[in-house]
């Protein structure tokens, strides 16, 4: 995830140099590199008293480096930390007419619109949401819970809100996810051709070459069996003026203004297989409790 600061951005700036003046945080963003800790992990593994492992993650928290989430634990609740960032950009110039960027997180179990065949399924971080391989459940209320949603074919629908952009000039759109492909279990050779559609113009087909599993995803909760789908790869979709691109790769001259983004009530965005696909191998989407990586659906709009 990238984040772009400028001169305008003086508070965050502030609490920037602040947050990366320490030794002792700079080594805890290291740590959160790999997985996510809990506050009394991070103590013990940086040999710190907990009440300074505790002062450090509130200054990286804000600074938006780091974020945060209470988790159950033995003794009442912990709170786990999750690196924000995996890029930060200071634009160190004045003068540019000032850009404005939305962020827009889409829990995986919000979709509007579906069709699926099995092997399917959906699950939160407590346990499956209803049945297993029955496309008929992917209407349960409770999947707006899901963490995580895998189908052998077809697709799932989501909308993203526009308002934001109705006054002004999109020069940008990302959109990122963890995905792979779909079997039985898990296979490591399983390829599956994942499209991205958005407001129905194709915007790149990714090659999955795997349902990926053999090692624990970073995230899963312990009671996910080994033997299923364990994680995905992370794959950013960019829209830009002069075309489209895939992983920062060129697949198509279709300019971001090509989706006539503001034009409807709400952003189309669709993830599945084409039917006529050479690698019909499904998809999994995991969200911010699965897999490696501690997101949704994260839709990034820069416009003026």
């Amino acid at each position: 995830m990238r984040r772009k600061l400028s001169f305008d951005d003086e508070k965050d700036l502030v609490l920037l140099g602040k947050a990366l003046s320490s030794e002792i945080r700079i080594k805890i963003l290291k740590l959160l590199d790999t997985k996510p800790y809990c506050v009394n992990e991070i103590a013990e593994l940086l040999k710190i008293p907990a009440s300074s492992a505790a002062l450090n993650v509130k200054v990286l928290e804000e600074a938006q480096l780091i974020r945060t989430e209470l988790k159950p634990g033995v003794r009442g609740s912990m709170k786990l930390c999750l690196r924000q960032n995996d890029e930060l950009l200071l634009l160190l110039r004045k003068g540019e007419k000032k850009k404005k960027e939305e962020v827009i997180s889409m829990p995986v179990g919000n979709y509007v619109d579906y069709k699926v065949a099995p092997t399917c399924g959906i699950v939160n971080t407590e346990d499956y949401i209803d049945g297993e391989d029955e496309p008929r459940c992917f209407y349960n209320p409770l999947r707006t819970t899901a963490k995580l949603v895998w189908f052998a074919k077809g697709y799932l629908e989501y909308r993203f809100p526009n308002a934001g952009i109705q006054n002004g000039r999109v020069r940008r759109l990302e959109l990122s996810a963890e995905l792979c492909s779909e079997a039985p279990d898990y296979n490591m050779e399983w390829p599956s051709d994942i499209t991205l559609w958005i407001n129905q113009r194709e915007a790149g087909t990714w090659t999955c070459p795997s349902d990926f599993g053999g090692r624990r995803g970073k995230l899963n909760p312990d009671w996910w069996e080994d033997k299923n789908t364990q994680y995905g790869k992370l794959k950013v979709w960019t829209l830009e003026e002069n075309g489209t691109y895939l992983d920062g790769k060129k697949v198509n001259d279709v300019s971001v203004t090509d989706y006539c983004l503001a034009d409807g009530p709400f952003i189309s965005v669709r993830i599945g297989v084409k039917e006529d696909a050479k690698h019909q191998g499904g998809v999994n989407l995991f969200g911010n409790s699965f897999g490696d990586y501690p997101q949704d659906i994260v839709m990034r709009i820069l416009y003026e």
